[in-house]
């Protein structure tokens, strides 16, 4: 912990290091050669979270949140991936950190929940064996006190009768079981930040509200950071602090999430909002926004968004196809990347809030 404290603080020489926020993620890029092109999955991502707090990113598939949160957890190969930019968590800086180093830190100081705890989990192997492993790999315990703490985290994320379910392989639990064992191999080690991607992929909606529940209530219980990676702002309402919504790579829309949900600004964000299903109100169908996401090899030159955004033209001189947008303050907290004025995009967004809410705005 002295390489933190000395990054953190006020440095020995006469130069001072600037305080970061818990999570600090600056100017990020990551690109993939391939034989069609270079692929820019993550384009100048900057994005900060205080300890504590839950963050959830947002967007369609395809639009750089797992790449994003993959990068945080130092899981690209950086002998084939081009990365650029710099990631500090609690004042240490990890990208460009040795790989040992960087692993010792994974799974203890930063731990994930993968979306697919089919794939994630060894099919071979009994689930309490491999959370076992996961104890002994960064600390020096005998494997009985380790089957222990397995028990007991296991039970506390709520797996039935934990003795006997503790010698199962994967394929004898429920999806929301497993998904239960990959929280609890990620919690096992004490981390600081726990990043969720797509926790509640392929579940029914029942389970769906349980495993968001009990991420909540291990954040407020472990007094950890959380990143919540999802395709579905009508899952992030009640955990997130705050949302970042990501398109094309960049993150088109940055605020808390009660001002994200009142007063969205950004178009996209609007056409997220726009396909969630009610239960409030009757609905005759789901308005999806038109088109597909744009593809990553052949990113539009200016706003990412254009081609499916029905607002363009009311940009002056074709800006919006000829150059990129800047993610800047529509008021303090509330980032939007848009060329629309703000008082227009305000307008829009009443508009859409009042036919949202069955004109009850």
């Amino acid at each position: 912990m002295s390489t933190v404290h000395a990054a953190k603080g006020v440095s020995s020489g006469a130069t001072e290091v600037p305080e970061r926020p818990f999570l600090s993620v600056e100017n990020l890029s990551v690109k993939f050669p391939t034989e069609d092109g270079l692929v820019q999955a993550v384009d100048g991502v900057s994005l900060t979270i205080e300890q504590g707090k839950t963050l959830a990113i947002v967007g369609e598939s395809g639009s750089g949140k797992s790449v994003t949160a993959q990068a945080i957890m130092g899981l690209i190969d950086r002998r084939t991936a081009r990365m650029s930019g710099q990631v500090w968590l609690d004042g240490q800086e990890l990208m460009g950190l040795p790989m040992p180093d960087l692993q010792a830190i994974r799974g203890s100081q930063i731990a994930m929940i993968f979306q697919d705890p089919m794939s994630s989990l060894h099919p071979f192997y009994r689930i309490g064996d491999q959370i076992i492993e996961a104890i002994r790999v960064h600390r020096s315990v005998s494997k009985k006190q380790a089957r222990k703490e397995t028990i007991d985290m296991l039970r506390r994320v709520g797996i039935p009768a934990v003795e006997r379910r503790v010698d199962d392989f994967p394929h004898q639990l429920s999806g929301g079981m497993r998904q239960r064992v990959m929280i609890a191999m990620a919690l096992i080690n004490s981390p600081r930040l726990l990043i969720a991607d797509e926790p509640t992929t392929a579940l029914d909606v029942t389970v769906q509200a349980q495993i968001m529940e009990l991420i909540a209530s291990i954040q407020d219980e472990f007094k950890i950071t959380v990143i919540l990676i999802t395709h579905d702002l009508g899952v992030v309402a009640d955990v997130a602090d705050e949302v970042a919504v990501m398109y094309g790579g960049r993150v088109v829309e940055r605020a808390t999430t009660a001002a994200l949900y009142l007063k969205p600004e950004m178009p996209y964000t609007l056409g997220l909002l726009s396909s969630i299903p009610r239960m409030d109100k009757e609905m005759d169908r789901l308005d999806p926004i038109p088109g597909n996401p744009p593809s990553p090899i052949n990113l539009p030159k200016g706003c990412v968004f254009q081609p499916r955004c029905a607002y363009w033209e009311r940009v002056p001189d074709d800006l919006c196809k000829t150059t990129r947008p800047e993610l800047l303050a529509t008021v303090p907290d509330h980032m939007v990347r848009c060329h629309l004025e703000p008082e227009v995009r305000r307008e829009i967004s009443a508009s859409v809030l009042s036919v949202l809410s069955g004109g009850r705005s």
